[in-house]
């Protein structure tokens, strides 16, 4: 199935009622576009929103409709990019596949305060790019379904969804890696295993919580306890000390009164969690591994300095985990898009392993655990 056919300034003028130049006029904005009167320029500007018009619809005049440029939008800031933060290896895997396939890379990075919108004033500024690769976690779901309407390619990094809609994603398989540290836990003697995530009800979020729910299942054991903590995206460190702080003691206490010998984290994008829990069981005297294995569903990556206050959330140790093929879903998910642009069709969906590292943070049960 071909593409839809994109909108032009003829189409706009034919549903506007007026002259394609009135058209150029208003949408270029240029010299002599004050004198349209306002009622033609709203009835112009409303055409060109119902008909998912952008200005740069009219430069697609290369060799099959292309203007061979590639978007990445990221609906979370990524910047500064001199740090070793969660999205850069994403970045470098869009890049370089883009530019391995002779294609140019536009970053859309929206400057306005408030959650991120890829549709202003009803236009989808993405247009001026074939097709785009969209990441992050805080997804505005009225405008992923404004663009399955206007027929846009798209890909996701992350698996997403919207009800009645598919989607297009390549995502890293957490379930599995979830599932298979739930077993390597269990080959080891664990029978009392907890499970901490954050509590949003994001798609890597369930997924990781359904690879602890089948591994559990899979090693015969009756349901463990899963425990949800507000951890957010960012907050300063003296909220993260306050909300993870006081609860994370609570929750330590709770499992080592119910024989809890083994922890599983899911960190969502930052390592705040982890550090905080660190702190928390030094001060308890909880050793990790001797008195509480601990393995991390994932590997968010810490600032490569921290300074101040924010360097008691930064946590060093070699945490047991598995890690995600960050570079690899970037180079990934330009290649499906490539895909969709080439063959239209329906969406498609691309699930990638994540690799285990063995850590240290991850032993036998102690001696005279309870079973």
């Amino acid at each position: 199935m071909s593409p839809r056919r994109r909108a032009t300034q003829v189409d706009i003028a034919r549903a506007a009622g007026v002259s394609q130049a009135t058209v150029s006029l208003v949408i270029s904005g240029g010299h002599g576009s004050e004198q349209v009167a306002e009622h033609t320029r709203t009835a112009v500007l409303d055409a060109a929103t119902r008909l998912g018009y952008s200005v740069n619809t009219a430069a697609r005049s290369l060799k099959g409709g292309r203007n061979h440029i590639l978007g990445l939008y990221t609906f979370e800031s990524v910047f500064p990019t001199d740090q070793r933060d969660f999205y850069y290896p994403f970045l470098l895997g869009v890049e370089r596949a883009t530019a391995e396939v002779g294609y140019d890379l536009l970053l859309f990075s929206s400057v306005t305060p408030g959650p991120r919108r890829i549709y202003s004033d009803g236009i989808n500024r993405l247009k001026v790019a074939d097709g785009c690769v969209l990441l992050g976690r805080q997804v505005d779901h009225a405008d992923i379904a404004e663009l399955v309407r206007d027929d846009f390619p798209f890909v996701f990094v992350g698996r997403r969804e919207l009800p009645g809609i598919e989607l297009s994603y390549v995502a890293p398989d957490y379930g599995t890696a979830t599932r298979d540290l739930v077993l390597r836990l269990t080959g080891l003697g664990h029978r009392r295993l907890a499970y901490l995530r954050p509590d949003d009800d994001q798609e890597p979020t369930r997924d990781r919580e359904a690879g602890f729910r089948a591994g559990v299942a899979d090693a015969g054991l009756p349901d463990q306890p899963v425990h949800a903590l507000p951890v957010g995206s960012s907050p300063p460190v003296e909220q993260v000390l306050d909300l993870l702080g006081e609860p994370l003691t609570t929750l330590l206490a709770t499992w080592r009164a119910d024989g809890v010998t083994a922890l599983l984290v899911d960190p969502g994008e930052n390592d705040r969690t982890i550090a905080v829990l660190e702190q928390v069981a030094s001060r308890a005297g909880v050793r990790i591994p001797g008195d509480l294995s601990v393995a991390v569903l994932g590997e968010p990556s810490p600032p490569l300095s921290a300074r101040g206050a924010d360097a008691a959330l930064v946590s060093t140790r070699d945490w047991t985990r598995f890690t995600l093929p960050r570079e690899g879903l970037g180079r990934a998910a330009v290649h499906l898009l490539l895909d969709l642009l080439d063959d239209g069709g329906p969406a498609r969906q691309l699930t990638i392993p994540c690799t285990p590292l063995e850590g240290d943070t991850v032993g036998p049960p102690p001696v005279g655990a309870g079973s």
